[in-house]
């Protein structure tokens, strides 16, 4: 048990690479959810930051106390049979449409950046996404937190790069027309947080209970939430200095990059599959946990594992069905998933926070 404990900087790298993905690189989600609403986005920035490490650290302390192995201990703790079978159909589903917002991405980036047609954009995550996950749960954790830092780093290098060479060009005040989901940036930014945190509640559960301690948690947390709103400043205000050319892109900060040189530009695409990477494999561990996890979770196993001989097979099978069922699925399109379906979610979501906070201070 002790050799497969994990580190503090694992905790928050996991955290972050759990979080950004196709949405957050590629400058969409902040594209559709802060920019939009001008200069007051970066309050809804900062609220999201406090917000992220807040949830963070309740959903790794609940993963702790009741040795979680998915999502599922989480949910019905705090929110009992009837709201707790709720918000595990909501995570369920969700998981799954991250999942194929992710290949949907993969397979966008290769159609625009190198003109291949996106299924086999969409195909090449799923294999490797498939790969990972089949290895195990540490497996997940040490392909997460090794490339977060780099994947963070250039995504503010990048931006900064771009205002660097921009600096003479003054924030676009600019406001996207709002949507039926998103009226204000603190709504916004609640929304943001609500499909996010819920989503990451998957990995987040079972990471709290391999870690040491609360306090490694508490810290993680902070790291975590912290590190997610640099990148996430960062991308929003190269977005507002470029908003009239990239608001109409798929993948607005690919353009970004492209500004700053041609070989920026192809750099940041493979840091983007990387983010991409991280969240589909989050996304389908999380998944195919819920599917085949209770049994895992019942045995007092460290956490589910599909490399488990007992489980191998099961799991294997539920594996290949998630990630062939997603690859279909996410033919619908990349924007389309994050302007329709993040949102649904966020609004769905808000009811697991809620049981969350009450659960906590009720305690």
């Amino acid at each position: 048990m002790k050799s497969r404990r994990i580190t503090m900087l694992q905790v928050a790298g996991t955290y972050i690479g759990t979080i950004v993905g196709a949405g957050f690189a590629s400058g969409q989600e902040m594209l559709q959810f802060f920019v939009g609403f001008g200069s007051m986005g970066l309050w809804g920035l900062l609220v999201v930051t406090l917000l992220f490490i807040f949830f963070g650290y309740i959903i790794m302390e609940l993963g702790f106390k009741l040795k979680a192995s998915s999502h599922l201990p989480v949910v019905r703790e705090t929110g009992g049979r009837i709201l707790g079978t709720f918000s595990d159909g909501v995570i369920t589903f969700f998981l799954f449409g991250a999942l194929t917002a992710m290949l949907a991405g993969s397979g966008a980036l290769f159609s625009q950046e190198y003109h291949i047609h996106p299924i086999i954009g969409s195909l090449f995550m799923a294999v490797i996404t498939l790969v990972t996950v089949l290895g195990g749960f540490q497996e997940i954790i040490n392909s997460i937190s090794i490339v977060v830092p780099f994947l963070i780093l250039s995504a503010v290098g990048v931006s900064i790069a771009s205002l660097l060479m921009g600096s003479g060009t003054a924030l676009a005040e600019v406001r996207l027309p709002p949507s039926g989901f998103l009226r204000n940036w603190l709504w916004s930014a609640i929304i943001y947080t609500s499909y996010n945190s819920v989503t990451a509640i998957a990995i987040l559960a079972p990471l709290g209970y391999a870690a040491e301690d609360r306090r490694m948690m508490r810290n993680g947390a902070i790291l975590g939430g912290l590190g997610l709103g640099l990148g996430a400043v960062a991308i929003y205000f190269a977005l507002r200095v470029h908003f009239h050319s990239i608001k109409d892109v798929e993948v607005p900060m690919i353009m970004v990059a492209g500004r700053i040189s041609p070989f920026v530009r192809g750099i940041y695409g493979v840091v983007l599959l990387a983010e991409i990477y991280t969240t589909a494999v989050g996304n389908l561990y999380g998944f195919a946990a819920r599917l085949c996890g209770e049994a895992m979770h019942k045995t007092g196993s460290y956490a589910y594992d599909p490399t488990t001989r007992k489980h191998k097979k099961r799991a294997s099978l539920v594996i290949l069905g998630s990630t062939f069922a997603a690859f279909i699925a996410s033919l619908a399109g990349f924007s389309n998933l994050v302007k329709y379906l993040y949102p649904f979610i966020g609004y769905c979501g808000l009811i697991t926070l809620l049981c969350l906070v009450y659960h906590r201070y009720k305690s």
